[in-house]
């Protein structure tokens, strides 16, 4: 049963390609479901295709994520992707470590049977031939003795957010980190890729989470990412678990952060994959419109709502 206390977010996630004439179109895989767990569960969803898809089906790629896959038949001058979803959104509060916690103090060691699985989140895939990251990661530690862990990972959230512009960049991907580093501007996924080459070189875990940002009205916070998907970053902490950062925003925890895939790399993130249109080699540019609201919201002539 839902109550009227329960915190719940509405998405809605249009994405919108136009054409100067009908073309065919090839497969398009679509991640645009939130991530299930303790703090956050959809509660329901509506996936609407246009042209309706010759066939959809949906999958659970090698990282857990789930990606609805459309094929289609007929050719069309526009084709557009509406992903509406309501969520039960309860953040956990900020985290603290105490002193009895293994990662407390930094430098720390992860458990042996979790360290297989975590090398490839403290790997660099990034060159740095000059040491250029790895000076500016060690800028937050403490110059004698012992750094509290938090202090390092709240200082890099809040100094990429205080010491760099934000811009938004239409061009798919993201920019090397030394390019980050030397500009002092980017979007939110190039932060949070430089801010997870700068974690690893210190032999921290970090990973690259896509997702979406609710503002609200009231109390905006100078939140900067909306309209349109928002990255951030995930690090682990023995004990502690898997922990978010957003350094766009300056935020710790998942307060306001909705998070849809969490892969190895950023570039096995995305929210719409698609195949190019098979009569020309250019994808069209897309249009993009992304809201998060509070509450259950109507979709047509449908409110859409758990059972």
């Amino acid at each position: 049963m839902i109550t009227s206390t329960m915190p719940l977010l509405t998405i809605h996630h249009k994405t919108e390609y136009r054409y100067a004439h009908p073309v065919a179109f090839g497969e398009h895989r679509i991640m645009l479901r939130p991530r299930d767990g303790h703090d956050l569960r959809v509660l329901s969803g509506s996936l609407r295709i246009v042209p309706e898809p010759m066939l959809l089906r949906w999958i659970h790629d090698v990282f857990g994520n789930s990606v609805a896959i459309a094929t289609f038949d007929e050719r069309a001058e526009q084709l557009s992707i509406s992903n509406t979803v309501t969520v039960e959104h309860n953040p956990a509060h900020e985290f603290a470590l105490t002193a009895d916690d293994p990662a407390y103090f930094y430098p720390f060691l992860y458990d042996d049977e979790e360290f297989p699985d975590l090398v490839q989140f403290i790997t660099p895939q990034y060159g740095d031939p000059n040491g250029q990251l790895s000076a500016w990661a060690r800028n937050f530690l403490d110059a004698e003795g012992p750094t509290p862990t938090f202090n390092i990972l709240s200082g890099m959230t809040h100094g990429i957010r205080e010491a760099f512009s934000y811009r938004k960049r239409h061009e798919h991907g993201t920019q090397h980190p030394l390019d980050t580093l030397q500009n002092r501007s980017g979007t939110c996924r190039d932060y949070a890729l430089f801010m997870i080459e700068a974690l690893r070189r210190l032999g921290i875990a970090a990973r690259f989470v896509s997702g979406y940002i609710f503002i609200p009205g009231d109390r905006a916070h100078g939140y900067v990412g909306g309209g349109n998907t928002h990255a951030w970053v995930q690090v682990y902490l023995p004990s502690a678990g898997w922990i978010e950062f957003d350094p766009t925003n300056g935020i710790v925890g998942t307060r306001d952060l909705v998070p849809f895939v969490a892969p190895v790399a950023h570039k096995h993130a995305f929210d719409l994959r698609t195949g190019q249109c098979l009569d020309d080699p250019h994808v069209a540019v897309p249009a993009y419109d992304v809201k998060v609201v509070e509450g259950v919201v109507l979709v047509g002539h449908r409110k859409v709502a758990a059972a």
